[in-house]
């Protein structure tokens, strides 16, 4: 189970960081949304991969660490709110410049 983590891990974070290079606002986005998930992932990896063990602390020792979850879950807000301020940006950036590209400013010509 732990290659497949880690490669989802690592597909996540290669696609996100791909993403990022473009010149448009919607892949960026999209990239940015990728790489958080993957960094989720890997905070989330990083505190151990148990199965069948509840987070929290019951009577016996069998129980997961329930810091990466909070963690994660606070990541999980984080990049809600990080998504949706950049996708609104984006459409600003749009309706005041008529394009989507990420460098241009207003009065450039497309190229």
């Amino acid at each position: 189970m732990e290659w497949l983590v880690a490669t989802m891990i690592g597909l996540l974070i290669g696609c996100g960081i791909c993403l990022l290079l473009r010149s448009r606002s919607f892949p960026v986005v999209l990239g940015l949304l990728l790489l958080s998930y993957g960094v989720n992932l890997f905070v989330f990896a990083a505190g151990g991969l148990h199965v069948d063990q509840p987070p929290l602390i019951a009577s016996g020792p069998p129980y997961a660490d329930p810091l990466p979850q909070a963690l994660v879950l606070t990541a999980i807000v984080i990049g809600f709110a990080m998504t949706a301020f950049v996708l609104m940006l984006a459409l600003r950036a749009l309706s005041e410049l008529g394009s989507d590209r990420v460098d241009e400013r207003q009065g450039d010509e497309e190229s």
